[in-house]
């Protein structure tokens, strides 16, 4: 799904001001007409897309543009996918995790140099020296404290959606169990109370609310704290995952790798890292 870049909030505004509130059946909707925008290459109305899908016209659909990147295997599941995040009732369509799932069984370069991702050149001989900025230097070193400052410094730039699905719970006056959890976690965190955090960001995780790199990044440290690395190293790449230009989710993996002893992985990991953080440094200069 590299291919297809990050989907912001505002492209599934339509569903949410129709129902006056994000739940997460208008999530997954919503996410199925972006889908299906990606995938043909323009807009076509949900209900004529579902008869041409049930009419097996897949390759009609696709755009043209994909071809090389995407199968024709994977196009039909994915096109399979957007028609069932499409269908007119909600208790018709799959939950968030089954979502995640299903576009987790596609991902064929989850494990790709992040340089090789981004086009930037790499060269074999000088692989093994990297100058680590002030960020990577801190996960290098493993300083835990200044990890931590690190992470709650970023805070939530990277969670447009759940941001804005929190946000519009509390303008509308309802204010969910799940925006007090995140609420109770956040508190945990940056007082230092891991087993709070895990435990309370396990609970706004597992809702399938919204599936938010931060908080599977927080979640990572605080299990790497907590001594659990194994735990942690499965949440920082489910991160990069959901948000494969965060630099954030290949630090925590290093950090995680780092724990467990793996440490030419771990600067494998520093490397993407590193890489990441420059270029989404280079794209913020030139904007």
């Amino acid at each position: 799904m590299k291919h297809f870049g990050t989907v912001h909030l505002h492209l599934f505004l339509t569903v949410i001001c129709s129902a006056g509130r994000v739940s997460p059946e208008s999530v997954v909707y919503s996410f199925g007409t972006v889908l299906l925008d990606l995938l043909s290459g323009k807009h076509i109305p949900p209900s004529h897309a579902l008869d041409l899908i049930r009419g097996k016209n897949f390759l009609v659909l696709m755009d043209s543009c994909l071809e090389g990147h995407v199968s024709n295997s994977d196009g039909t599941d994915l096109m399979r996918l957007a028609s069932r995040c499409l269908q007119y009732e909600a208790r018709d369509r799959p939950n968030l995790k089954t979502v995640v799932s299903g576009l987790t069984s596609l991902q064929k370069d989850a494990y790709t140099p992040s340089h090789t991702l981004l086009g930037i050149q790499h060269d074999k001989n000088n692989s093994g020296q990297v100058s680590l900025s002030a960020i990577g230097k801190a996960f290098a070193r493993a300083d835990l404290n200044e990890v931590h400052e690190i992470l709650l410094h970023d805070g939530y730039n990277e969670d447009d959606e759940a941001n804005a699905e929190l946000s519009l719970q509390s303008w509308n006056g309802d204010i969910s169990e799940s925006f007090v959890v995140k609420r109770r976690a956040d508190n945990a965190f940056r007082s230092k109370e891991y087993t709070t955090a895990i435990e309370c960001y396990s609970r706004f995780l597992d809702s399938g609310a919204v599936v938010a790199p931060t908080m599977l990044g927080r979640r990572c440290f605080a299990h790497v704290v907590a001594g659990n690395p194994q735990e942690g190293l499965e949440d920082a790449k489910r991160a990069e995952i959901i948000a494969s230009d965060w630099p954030m989710g290949h630090y925590l993996q290093a950090l995680a790798l780092h724990k467990l002893g793996r440490e030419a992985e771990s600067q494998e990991a520093l490397k993407n890292g590193t890489a990441l953080e420059a270029a989404r440094n280079s794209r913020a200069r030139t904007v």
